[in-house]
């Protein structure tokens, strides 16, 4: 083959040499996804701030009220309760509680939700009658009455010319 090269090149004839190769595949997939629950506890806080007030607490000893005694999970709250400290005076007074998520006692059950204030949860999948098919390099996607599934199909060609 090269002697005939060589003379065909010495003969003035043009000579093109070249790789070919060629590849056509097809696939096609299901996902389905699976039950989820993600859930955040949400904490106890409290804020209280004034100015020019006198403050009493539920237990009468003149201290800032806040968190008392911890039950499942929860502080109770000591009330404050306040007074303008001199008539006529300007004040201001302010205080704010929010009641956080009691602790569970024990874990969740599939299927049921927790006692928490933020929660996101998602059934398992259900393909149904969902169905994917290749045949001879031929994709068919049927999404029926199928839920948290992804479908996907491809055809890929490559030409590759050295």
């Amino acid at each position: 083959m090269k002697k005939l090269l060589t003379l065909l090149i010495f003969a003035g004839i043009p000579v093109a040499y070249a790789d070919l190769n060629h590849s056509i595949m097809s696939t096609v997939k299901i996902e389905a996804l699976s039950a989820a629950t993600s859930a955040d506890k949400v904490g106890s806080s409290y804020s209280i701030s004034g100015n020019n007030v006198a403050t009493v607490d539920s237990n009468d000893a003149a201290s800032i009220g806040g968190f008392g005694t911890v039950s499942d999970g929860v502080p109770a709250l000591t009330v404050v309760s306040a007074s303008q400290s001199t008539s006529g005076d300007a004040f201001s007074f302010s205080q704010s509680y929010l009641e956080g998520d009691v602790t569970p006692t024990s874990e969740a059950t599939v299927g049921e939700i927790p006692n928490f204030s933020d929660i996101t949860s998602s059934a398992a999948a259900s393909v149904g009658t969902a169905a994917i098919g290749l045949d001879n390099h031929s994709i068919t996607l049927t999404p029926g009455t199928g839920t948290g599934i992804t479908l996907t199909g491809q055809f890929v060609t490559d030409l590759t010319i050295d």
